[in-house]
């Protein structure tokens, strides 16, 4: 089959390689319908998720449809319709039973990696390095998808493709953060980001009761999207002091929930953003933590600030002293699809959710290499590139 493989730091090729099998009485093997880039995914192909092997199958927010069962599968059967949570989870470990998905005891067969890292290992994810797993990802005609019962989720007939593709992660994520922030009715949340999770956070906030909602970021036609997909309002962080700004439009309080939704190679203008550059590429630091800096000095005091994106390991000044003396809630987490999903896949299809503008670029497997350098040098208004294998 044809398969979109990391072949080395910026280097991505569609190959092909052996078709998936089913490995456990609980896999299912699923024809890819739709297969979406994410911005995780560029940490990846920069090479600053250092557990990557050529030729490694890449990708983890997908769909398709069911071709092949394992006789331990009960919940889902030959044609089914599903979207499926990145993160793989067995379903029966304390943290699942917990609803805690992403931390998975028994989905990770490469534990040490993590363990060494963050002290405890965390659950395995598709096409996402061997450091959580070496899963064959899902930018491919066929993927397995192990614990499907648990991870996998029959889309329902009115909500198409393009809609409960963004199921898989970017709202799944999205809902992650906005539940454990803490966004109540009646809040202000500022999000940093207007990538799809980011507005994704901004509509799921609405829904959930937040009073008002702020985007930050740079480009444009995003913010545009925040505006009008989400009903955020938006902040271009490149013309304004953002903390200041928010402070302003807050009446001088700040947000009640500020959630980071860029990750580990945030943007800054000016000479920080020099710097953490420098000091990223030259191993000194592993992330560019900017984003949430900022974050955690716009919050108001008693406030949350949720890091959404993803890290890898340490950061440089960090804020310490402003998280501990304005007495603030800091917390982060990888997403808990199957926590999530289903309520989504409810929203949407009830219309209240929608998701097909972030598909901006949809294109054959084929074209996929070319898609990611659309999606990373944000050309020609690049949101998500989907592809159709």
């Amino acid at each position: 089959m044809r398969a979109l493989t990391w072949t080395g730091v910026n280097r991505l090729s569609v190959e092909d390689v052996p078709e998936p099998q089913l490995l456990n009485d609980h896999d299912v093997i699923l024809r890819v319908t739709r297969t979406t880039t994410c911005g995780s995914d560029l940490h990846l192909l920069s090479g600053y998720i250092p557990f990557m092997r050529a030729g490694d199958v890449i990708g983890h927010e997908f769909m398709g449809e069911v071709v092949e069962v394992g006789s331990g599968v009960r919940h889902r059967r030959v044609g089914d319709r599903v979207v499926v949570a990145s993160f793989v989870s067995c379903g029966n470990c304390w943290y699942c039973r917990h609803e805690l998905y992403s931390l998975c005891d028994n989905s990770n067969p490469n534990p040490g990696i993590t363990e060494g890292l963050w002290g405890q290992s965390i659950g395995g994810c598709v096409g996402y390095s061997h450091a959580v797993g070496g899963y064959a990802g899902s930018h491919a005609e066929y993927v397995r998808v192990p614990f499907a019962d648990v991870g996998s989720f029959v889309v329902p007939d009115g909500v198409p493709d393009d809609r409960a593709l963004f199921a898989s992660d970017a709202a799944s994520t999205a809902f992650t953060g906005v539940d454990l922030g803490g966004v109540q009715p009646g809040d202000t949340v500022a999000v940093w980001g207007a990538g799809a999770v980011g507005q994704m956070v901004a509509r799921i906030s609405a829904l959930v009761g937040a009073e008002r909602v702020f985007v930050v970021d740079r480009l444009p036609e995003r913010l545009e999207q925040a505006r009008t997909h989400a009903g955020a309002e938006t902040i271009d962080y490149s013309t304004t002091d953002v903390a200041a700004e928010l402070r302003e439009r807050t009446g001088g309080r700040g947000p009640d929930v500020c959630i980071e939704a860029v990750g580990m190679e945030a943007h800054s203008p000016g000479p920080q953003g020099v710097y953490d550059q420098v000091k990223q590429q030259l191993r000194l630091q592993t992330d560019r933590p900017t984003a949430v800096r900022e974050a955690v000095m716009a919050c108001r005091k008693s406030g949350s600030v949720f890091t959404l994106g993803v890290f890898a390991a340490m950061v440089d000044k960090f804020p310490l002293g402003a998280v501990m003396n304005k007495g603030l809630t800091l917390r982060g987490a990888q997403v808990h699809g199957p926590r999530y999903i289903p309520r989504l896949l409810e929203w949407m299809e009830r219309g209240e959710l929608v998701t097909e503008h972030l598909a901006t670029h949809v294109m054959p497997l084929e074209d996929a290499p070319r898609g990611y350098e659309l999606f990373k040098e944000k050309q020609d208004g690049c949101v998500r590139a989907v592809f159709v294998p």
